[in-house]
Parts: C-alpha cells; sequence; structure tokens
C-alpha cells in the first residue's frame, strides 16, 4: 500500500525494503572476493617483496631480483611444462630426472667423445650439445606420452617409473661423479657453454631471456591455435574431446614431449649456472615445479590454468625461498614454509572451482531442460582458462 491511503507497509514490504540493498553489497562483496582469489599469486608475490624488503635492506634492489630472476627462471621453465601436462589432465613426475640426465649428457658430449673405432675425439659445439640434450628430453617425454596415451599406463605410475629409469641412467653413465669444468677449450671449438648461465641481453640474464620466449611461445600457442584449444577441451572433458573430433591421443603425447624439453632447457641453464653437471642435478624439482602451476590458479584435474599464473606461482616460491635465505632463515624452515603455501594454495583451488550444486532455474521450480528449451547443452569452461 502507499502512504497516501493512511495504511502501514505490510511485513514483506518492509523487509524488502530493509533488505533491498543487502544482494548489492553481498555481490560487491563476493565481486572484491573473486578479484581477490584470482589474483592471489600476484598479490601473494607483492606481499613477499614487501615483507622481506622491510626485514632486509640487501631485498629491494635491481640486481637482487635480477639474480633471484636467474633463479626463478629454472622453476619457471620447468613450470611451463608441467603446465601443458597439468592442463590435459596429467601429471610428470620425471622433468628433475630428465633435468639432471639431460645436463650429464650434455656434460659427457662437452668432454669430447671418443670414436675408438677412427681413433678420433669429437668436441661438439656447443650448440650441437644444447640441441641433442633438447632432443633428448624430448624423447624422454615422448616415452612418458606413449605410455600413458597408447598403453594406457596411469600418468602417476608411467611418470614415476620413468623417473627412477632415467635417474638410473644418469648414475650409470656418470658412476655417480660429477663433469666439472664445462668451459671447453678455444682450440676445440667447444666453448661458450657458461653463456646460458652467466651473460646477459641488455642486463637481463639469458636464463630468464629463454623463460619469457618459452612463456610467449606457450601462451600464444594455448591462446592463438587450435592445439590449444584442444588441450583445453581434452583436459576438461577428455570423453567429450574426443566425441567432438579432437585428437585426444596426440595431444596427449604432445604435452609430455613439450614437458621433457623444457625440462632439458632447464637442465642445461642450470648447469651452465653451476659449471658442472652432475647425476643427482633436479632432485625434487618436480614438485616445484607442480607447485608453481597449483600457485598460480591451475586446476590440477585439468582444463583450468594459464602461463601467466604459473609464471607467477614460480615467481611466489622462488622469491620466498630467496629472501628466506637473505634474511638467515634455515633451509628446514624454507622447507616447512614452501609446504604452507603449496598446501594454502590447494585450498584455495578447491574453493575456486568447487561445483555449484544450484543450477539456473532451480530457485523457480523450472529444470535445467525448460530453461535451455528442451535441449541437453554443454557449458563451455571459457572463463576459467584464465583464472590465476
Amino acid at each position: 500500500m502507499s502512504k497516501k491511503s493512511g495504511v502501514p507497509p505490510t511485513m514483506a514490504e518492509t523487509s524488502g525494503n530493509l533488505t533491498g540493498s543487502r544482494p548489492a553489497a553481498l555481490s560487491e562483496g563476493f565481486e572484491l572476493g573473486r578479484l581477490l582469489l584470482k589474483g592471489r599469486a600476484f598479490f601473494a608475490l607483492i606481499a613477499i617483496i614487501i615483507v622481506f624488503s622491510i626485514l632486509s635492506p640487501y631485498y629491494f634492489s635491481l640486481s637482487n631480483f635480477l639474480t633471484m630472476s636467474s633463479h626463478v627462471a629454472i622453476f619457471g621453465i620447468l613450470a611451463i611444462g608441467m603446465l601443458l601436462v597439468i592442463l590435459n589432465g596429467g601429471i610428470d613426475l620425471s622433468v628433475g630426472s630428465t633435468l639432471g640426465f639431460s645436463g650429464v649428457v650434455a656434460g659427457f658430449l662437452m668432454q669430447g667423445v671418443t670414436l675408438k673405432a677412427f681413433g678420433v675425439v669429437l668436441y661438439p659445439s656447443v650448440w650441437v650439445v644444447v640441441v641433442l640434450a633438447v632432443a633428448l628430453g624430448g624423447f624422454v617425454g615422448l616415452v612418458n606420452g606413449v605410455l600413458i596415451a597408447r598403453f594406457k599406463v596411469p600418468a602417476f605410475v608411467a611418470t614415476l617409473g620413468v623417473m627412477y629409469v632415467v635417474r638410473g641412467l644418469a648414475l650409470l653413465m656418470t658412476n655417480g661423479l660429477t663433469y666439472n669444468n664445462l668451459g671447453g677449450q678455444a682450440d676445440r671449438g667447444n666453448t661458450g657453454f657458461n653463456w646460458l648461465g652467466f651473460n646477459r641481453l641488455f642486463d637481463v640474464p639469458i636464463g630468464v631471456v629463454v623463460m619469457i620466449v618459452i612463456a610467449g611461445a606457450g601462451s600464444l600457442v594455448l591462446n592463438r591455435t587450435a592445439f590449444g584449444r584442444w588441450l583445453y577441451a581434452s583436459g576438461g572433458n577428455e570423453r567429450a574431446a574426443e566425441l567432438s573430433g579432437v585428437p585426444v591421443k596426440m595431444v596427449q603425447v604432445l604435452v609430455y614431449v613439450c614437458s621433457g624439453m623444457c625440462a632439458a632447457a632447464a637442465g642445461l641453464i642450470l648447469d651452465s649456472q653451476l659449471t658442472s653437471a652432475g647425476p643427482t642435478a633436479g632432485t625434487s624439482y618436480e614438485l616445484t615445479a607442480i607447485a608453481a602451476v597449483v600457485v598460480g590458479g591451475a586446476a590440477l584435474t585439468g582444463g583450468r590454468g594459464n602461463i601467466r599464473g604459473t609464471l607467477l606461482g614460480a615467481f611466489v616460491i622462488g622469491f620466498l625461498s630467496d629472501g628466506l635465505v637473505i634474511i638467515g632463515i634455515s633451509s628446514y624452515w624454507q622447507t616447512v614454509f614452501t609446504g604452507g603455501v603449496i598446501v594454502l594454495a590447494v585450498l584455495l583451488n578447491a574453493v575456486q572451482y568447487r561445483r555449484r550444486v544450484k543450477r539456473p532455474g532451480a530457485a523457480d521450480g523450472q529444470s535445467p531442460s525448460q530453461v535451455t528449451g528442451g535441449r541437453a547443452t554443454i557449458a563451455e569452461p571459457a572463463r576459467e582458462r584464465t583464472a590465476g
């Protein structure tokens, strides 16, 4: 009733007036929460920089950021390859071993290859060594992909087995020893290996440049090519993608090949920074790569995530670890902090990607088929691709 009639408003009208602004307030709070949740990796990185800049006068400087970025580049390259696998709904536990094995092979080639039948010793150039090492990483990924796609071996089991095989081969090849002095000799034409780890381009470490190039190429593939659409589709719903004509098995093999190649590239950069190649290099790095992908907002169930978020996750973990070292925190506590970050990231992912029970039309008693005009529809999770 209106006020002119002199009849007081009913309880329903009063409650409607009181709660009229509540949905708007709740909506604003919900949107803010979604923004904070989706941008959690970026906000976490800013918080880490602020906290450690306060705790240490040496943290906030351009030279220190570039040094830390060169450390992050190794994890970032690994994480990009891991992201492709996780987008497909898989996992790759062999990347750490592939990193170490590729580095050992590179160290072996840099020492010279003896051909007893011809009585000569070959010293391949650095670029030949790089190409062969990356190709070897791709071959390891190919083995993973074939086991998973063709022989239906679960990804966890297949990559775990390959992890042990590859690590064992690296140990057998070196007898547990380390290849030192990878600088090469000018008269043999195999110098320049340290260029990957120590040189800079416009004052940016080469490792960071390589990471940026790989990230740019990966982002272009995911967002602008048919392969990227196939990858998101097969990761979101493999059966539906297969029925739609997506070459699911080919996509599955290729993502593991890419993961192996990224691991090999990271191994070359790490060995160049260390000026040595050891069979135990990269131990547990696969867990760090998975952590970077999770912190970056990708869903472990597949189909959701992007490279931007993954790189932010790698920087969060790298800057946190280096910051703890700078302020003198024990390495044991570093493990504790890193583990806590991973657990928190998984919990936030569970909140972000939880399924909604309530569907459109349920409130007014309509069934989903009535809402869509009697047709069964499949919603494409396009908005979730860029989460994180």
